[in-house]
C-alpha cells in the first residue's frame, strides 16, 4: 500500500530583481482593500507607452519621459506634449477579461495598459503592505506611482509585491502593462484549444499585515490510524524564537510552538474525535494561527488519499472518481473567465447535478474560489499547470516558468482537502527532452507536497500487430501515482463501432483514470445516432465508451471532456461550432444535451443511487 504523509516545504525562493515573488502567502481569508471594479485602460498594440521610437524600453531609463504610460503624467503647460490620458480613456472591469467586455477586443492579442487610482488605508508605522494579484494573463509589468515594482509571467497563478515604503497616503497610481501574446517559449505555448483571454482576470487587493505575520502554513492528516495531524507555520519578518499558537477550537486543540531561526515552527497533535472530510461529509474545521499581533483564520478538512495496487483509497476506503472536466469559463452574464465566487459556484453546481464527486480543473490552475468551494461542496479536485501539447522542452527558461507555476499552484492550494491530484501536463508527445522536463517537475512536486497523488494526462497508441489493442505506455507513468490518459475513440479515432472492439493493455500496477473522452454536439441539433454533431451521436458515444471503460482492469474513474461548451479559435465551423468547442455535456448557456443524462445515470449507478 502506498500512502502519502503530510509535510511542508516552504517556498522561500530566491527572487531575481524585478520579478514577482512566488513564495506562498495565504491572503484569501484576510481583510484586504479591494482594488476591483472600474480601471482605466489604453490599448497599445505598438507598445508606444513602453518603447521609444528606437525600440528602447522607457522603464530602463534613469529618468523616463512623460510619454511612458506608467508615469500616468499630465501636461504641465499648454505646450507640454503628452499623448495619452488615462482619465479620459475607456474603462474595463477588474476582474475580467478584455475579450468579452468590448467587441473591438474580442480577438485582440497584445498590450493593454490598466490604471487604478486609490488611497492607502490607515495603518500603524510598523505595518507592512502587499499588492496581491490573483492572476493576470499573460505577462504583467507592474508600476506604482511611476516606479516599476516588477514583472510576472503566467496567466493563472497569484503573485504579489511588497509596497510598504512606496505607498502615498492619497492618490496612488497603480499601472499594469498586460500582454497576452502567445509565445513559443511560454507556458502554455503558441497552440492551445481554449480562448486566450487577456487582462486582469482575477481580483486585486491591498493587504496590510503586522511587521511579523503568518505568511503560510501547512496542515494535513499524517496518520489515518492514529488521527495524527502534522504541519508547519511560516512567519515572515521573524528573527527566531517567536511563539506561535495553533488552534482548532471545535476539536479542543490548542498548541503553542516556537519558531526556529528560519521563522518556521512545526506542530503535531492527535484529533481522535475528528470527522474526516469526504464528498459525502465535507467536514471543515476552523483553524486559528496566531503570533504576536497577527492571527490567520481559515477552514480545513482532514483526510488521506492513497493508492493500493490498482485501487484508489480515500480515508482508507475504495474510491471511484465520478468526474467531469471543467474550463474556467462562464458564458452567462457576458461570458469570459470566471470572475467571482458566484460564477464558480454555479459551475460546480452543474458538475454536482451530474452526480459527480470529482472535477478535473483543466488545463491551468483555476481561481482560488474553485478549490475552496469544492472543499465546502464535497467535490474532489484535480489541479494542473498548462504544460500542454508541445512546450519548448529544451529551453531552461521555459522549464523555470513551468516550475514557478507548479510552485504557485501547490503553495496556494495545498491546504484544501478537496485537492487530491496535482497534474503535470496534458497530451505531451514522448521524447527524451520532454521526459527530462517532466521528470524534474515530478521531483519538484514531490518535494513540495507528498500528501497528494501525482498524475498527468497521457496518450495511448496501438500495437502494430493488433490494431484493436490500445496501449498506454509512457516513461512518465513510472513517476506518477495514477495512470491517466485521454482517448477519443469514435471521434478523432475511428467510428462508433471501433469503441466496441478496442481492448486495453496498461502494464502498471496502478489505478487507471481516463482523463478525457467525448464528441462534439450542438445543443438542439438532432438526427440519426450515426450522424456527427448531433446530440444523438454524442449520447451513443458516451454509452459505448462507458461500457468499454468498465472493462479496463483497475478502472478508477473518469473526467469526460467537458462540462460545458467553451470558446476556442480552433473551432470555426459556421452554424455548428461558431467559435466554440462543442464537446460540452451542456451548451455554453448551461442547457443539457442527451449525453448529460447518459453520464448522470451511469454515475448514479456507480454511486448506488440509481432509480428503480
Amino acid at each position: 500500500m502506498k500512502t502519502f504523509a503530510a509535510g511542508l516545504l516552504c517556498l522561500l525562493l530566491p527572487v531575481a530583481p524585478a520579478w514577482a515573488a512566488e513564495a506562498p502567502m495565504q491572503v484569501y481569508t484576510r481583510a484586504a482593500q479591494s482594488l476591483d471594479g472600474e480601471w482605466k485602460v489604453i490599448v497599445d498594440p505598438y507598445e508606444n507607452g513602453y518603447y521609444n521610437y528606437r525600440y528602447q524600453p522607457f522603464d530602463q531609463q534613469a529618468d523616463p519621459p512623460k510619454g511612458a504610460y506608467f508615469r500616468d503624467a499630465k501636461p504641465e503647460s499648454p505646450t507640454d506634449l503628452v499623448e495619452y490620458d488615462f482619465d479620459t480613456a475607456m474603462s474595463l472591469q477588474v476582474p475580467g477579461d478584455w475579450n468579452t467586455q468590448d467587441p473591438r477586443l474580442y480577438y485582440y492579442e497584445g498590450s493593454v495598459w490598466y490604471r487604478k487610482k486609490f488611497d492607502a488605508p490607515a495603518r500603524r508605522p510598523t505595518d507592512r503592505a502587499f499588492l496581491e494579484f490573483g492572476a493576470v494573463n499573460y505577462r504583467a509589468d507592474v508600476y506604482l506611482n511611476g516606479r516599476k515594482l516588477g514583472v510576472h509571467e503566467g496567466g493563472f497563478t497569484p503573485f504579489r509585491f511588497e509596497v510598504t515604503d512606496r505607498l502615498r497616503p492619497r492618490g496612488n497610481s497603480l499601472v499594469l502593462k498586460v500582454d497576452n501574446r502567445r509565445r513559443a517559449d511560454g507556458v502554455p505555448t503558441l497552440n492551445t484549444d481554449w480562448w486566450n483571454y487577456g487582462g486582469i482576470t482575477r481580483s486585486v487587493g491591498l493587504v496590510v499585515v503586522p511587521e511579523v505575520f503568518v505568511r503560510d502554513y501547512r496542515l494535513a492528516l499524517a496518520s489515518l490510524a492514529d488521527r495524527e495531524v502534522a504541519g508547519r507555520v511560516q512567519l515572515d519578518g521573524a528573527r527566531g524564537g517567536e511563539e506561535v499558537s495553533v488552534a482548532l477550537p471545535e476539536l479542543g486543540v490548542r498548541q503553542r510552538v516556537r519558531t526556529g531561526a528560519d521563522g518556521q515552527a512545526e506542530f503535531r497533535f492527535r484529533v481522535p474525535g475528528a470527522r474526516l472530510w469526504s464528498p459525502e461529509h465535507p467536514q471543515l474545521y476552523r483553524i486559528e494561527i496566531a503570533s504576536g499581533s497577527d492571527t490567520l483564520v481559515d477552514r480545513v478538512g482532514l483526510r488521506t488519499i492513497a493508492t493500493r495496487g490498482r485501487q484508489l483509497l480515500l480515508n482508507g476506503e475504495p474510491l471511484f472518481l465520478r468526474g467531469i472536466s471543467v474550463h474556467e469559463e462562464y458564458a452567462a452574464d457576458g461570458g469570459g473567465r470566471v470572475r467571482d465566487a458566484g460564477q464558480a459556484r454555479r459551475l460546480l453546481e452543474r458538475a454536482r447535478s451530474l452526480e459527480a464527486n470529482f472535477v478535473r480543473l483543466a488545463h491551468y490552475p483555476h481561481n482560488e474560489h474553485m478549490a475552496r468551494l469544492a472543499d465546502e461542496m464535497g467535490l474532489l479536485v484535480w489541479s494542473e499547470i498548462p504544460v500542454y501539447w508541445t512546450i519548448d522542452w529544451a529551453n531552461e527558461a521555459t522549464y523555470r516558468n513551468a516550475e514557478a507555476q507548479l510552485e504557485a499552484m501547490i503553495g496556494r492550494d495545498r491546504n484544501r482537502a478537496s485537492v487530491i491530484i496535482w497534474s503535470l501536463a496534458n497530451e505531451t508527445p514522448v521524447s527524451d527532452a520532454r521526459n527530462r522536463f517532466l521528470s524534474r517537475l515530478a521531483a519538484r512536486a514531490r518535494a513540495l507536497d507528498d500528501s497528494r497523488l501525482l498524475s498527468a494526462a497521457m496518450e495511448k497508441h496501438y500495437r502494430e500487430d493488433d490494431p484493436d489493442m490500445a496501449v498506454v505506455e509512457d516513461p512518465l507513468a513510472e513517476l506518477v501515482d495514477l495512470v491517466s490518459f485521454n482517448q477519443y475513440i469514435g471521434w478523432y479515432d475511428g467510428t462508433l463501432d471501433k469503441i466496441d472492439r478496442v481492448r486495453w493493455q496498461i502494464p502498471y500496477d496502478k489505478p487507471v483514470f481516463v482523463s478525457e473522452f467525448g464528441a462534439d454536439a450542438k445543443q438542439g441539433l438532432h438526427g440519426d445516432a450515426g450522424a456527427i454533431w448531433t446530440e444523438e451521436y454524442q449520447a451513443e458515444l458516451y454509452r459505448r465508451t462507458l461500457r468499454m471503460l468498465d472493462r479496463i482492469e483497475g478502472f478508477a474513474g473518469t473526467s469526460p471532456w467537458i462540462l460545458s461548451d467553451f470558446r476556442s479559435p480552433r473551432r470555426p465551423l459556421a452554424g455548428v461550432q461558431d467559435g466554440f468547442n462543442r464537446k460540452g455535456l451542456m451548451s455554453e448557456k448551461g442547457e443539457p444535451k442527451q449525453a448529460f443524462h447518459v453520464l448522470r445515470d451511469y454515475y448514479r449507478q456507480k454511486a448506488g443511487n440509481a432509480p428503480p
